[in-house]
């Protein structure tokens, strides 16, 4: 009683100052008390990827994605353009190829070159002493060419009862990045000093302004990536649209989300990303048992369940009810200690900043957003950790190949056996920088 009459004598300045306070202490409590996911701030490693073949007389042909360095602002060196003559904002590496190389048969390991230049035609192949095929001649149609990006061909040919393993490496450093200006996020991790938050966040309406001829606007189609009918009886998923933001399952979840919004703030973008990231967390479990066939965004949200693919065919279906670009990254995720790995499908999202924001920075209206990774079911948002390996970041494509080709890496002959791929930490791993903690909670958006 005493606190609440105390409010109601303060000045209107003084009572926001109070309220403030309070609800700092109230999150510095929250946060203390909250599980955490601890990360490393730099790491130097090397992951393999390894495959067995076995079977009968035929063969195996293997498309091995060659990973590019990323960038925190991806494939630019630059992020922001200054109004005031301000060089450019650089850009900075969160991914660092540092060599790749394949080994068949525990023989020499070949050296692939970085970004896979120059490239090796079928034509120029390498075979090995087992009379094994490997190349890398760069993207293009027909089986002797990528038909994601750089690659590695590699066609394993097998005599009745023989059998064959090769091992996929990659020498990578990664460095922590983050696109969210909040407390919570560690200061001395890159970024956090450009990054967005409920504040300095554009609206609905600036999407369109912000990176107006850039792929981004590629990313924002209501529907997208039509699997047809899937081939497999599981009543789960039943294939069709990953993500569709038409589908009443998700306009109904998206107007519950902007009515949880702050009043005044239910077309923040950044707002309702962030709200429909918490939504996520909160009523989405992870399925370790997961359909073959993903579960699109509808199923994976009437179900209340889902694996990495299908959180975030979900978590881009509900993006897109408001045109917000958001994309797939595809790659593996290993442990703290980087001792287990498994494949990992997480997503990146354009948030706009806005135009006040801007105009008191100096900064060119289409030049002023963030692009960042967000992985919902690791409670990752807006951050790069390296514990994280991207191996490819979905790419525009009106047709949706790219993305086929990618889930479906390969061929093989009747009667060969291809292993899941198992990934695994080659060496050990060099830690730079000391650790971090990312709390397991929700934002308080008020």
């Amino acid at each position: 009683m005493v606190v609440f009459i105390a409010f109601v004598f303060t000045s209107p300045t003084v009572q926001e100052a109070s309220i403030a306070k309070f609800a700092s202490i109230k999150e510095n409590i929250l946060l203390q008390a909250s599980p955490f996911h601890v990360y490393p701030f730099e790491t130097t490693y090397t992951i393999t990827k390894s495959i067995e073949v076995s079977g009968s007389e035929g063969y195996l042909i293997e498309n091995l994605v060659i990973p590019s360095d990323v960038q925190s602002f991806n494939g630019s060196g630059t992020q922001f353009t200054y109004t005031d003559g301000t060089p450019a904002l650089s850009t900075v590496n969160i991914q660092k190829i540092n060599q790749i190389t394949i080994t068949v048969d525990g023989q020499q390991p070949i050296v692939v070159p970085r970004q896979g230049v120059p490239e090796r035609s079928f034509e120029e192949r390498i075979t090995t002493a087992n009379g094994h095929e490997i190349w890398w001649p760069g993207y293009g149609s027909g089986n002797d060419y990528c038909s994601v990006g750089a690659c590695v061909k590699i066609k394993i040919n097998l005599a009745n009862g023989q059998t064959s393993d090769f091992q996929y490496s990659i020498s990578l450093t990664s460095t922590a990045y983050s696109w969210w200006d909040s407390g919570r996020v560690d200061s001395r991790i890159e970024g956090v000093e450009h990054g967005i938050n409920m504040k300095n966040s554009g609206t609905f309406a600036d999407i369109d302004l912000r990176d107006p001829t850039g792929e981004s606007q590629q990313y924002k189609g209501i529907k997208w990536y039509d699997r047809g009918l899937s081939p497999v009886l599981d009543s789960r998923s039943l294939g069709g649209w990953a993500v569709d933001s038409t589908h009443e399952t998700v306009v109904g979840v998206s107007n519950l989300i902007s009515q949880g919004l702050p009043e005044g703030e239910s077309q923040n973008a950044y707002g309702y990303a962030r709200a429909a990231f918490d939504y996520l967390h909160k009523y989405a479990t992870y399925d370790k048992n997961a359909p073959i066939i993903a579960r699109s965004g509808v199923e994976c949200l009437e179900a209340g369940t889902g694996d990495c693919d299908e959180q975030t065919n979900a978590f881009l279906a509900l993006l897109r009810v408001h045109k917000l670009p958001g994309w797939y990254a595809f790659g593996a995720l290993t442990s703290e200690k980087y001792e287990v790995w498994e494949g990992h499908a997480w997503g990146y999202i354009q948030l706009p900043m806005s135009e006040k924001w801007c105009n008191e920075n100096n900064i060119v209206l289409s030049t002023c957003f963030v692009q960042g990774q967000v992985d919902v079911v690791n409670n990752k948002w807006l951050l790069h950790t390296p514990t994280a390996y991207i191996a490819w970041i979905e790419q525009p494509d009106s047709s949706g190949d790219l993305l086929n080709s990618y889930y479906r890496p390969g061929s093989y002959t009747q009667g060969i056996d291809r292993s899941p791929p198992a990934y695994s930490t080659m060496g050990e791993p060099e830690f730079t920088g000391g650790k971090f903690k990312v709390a397991k909670v929700a934002e308080n958006l008020g």
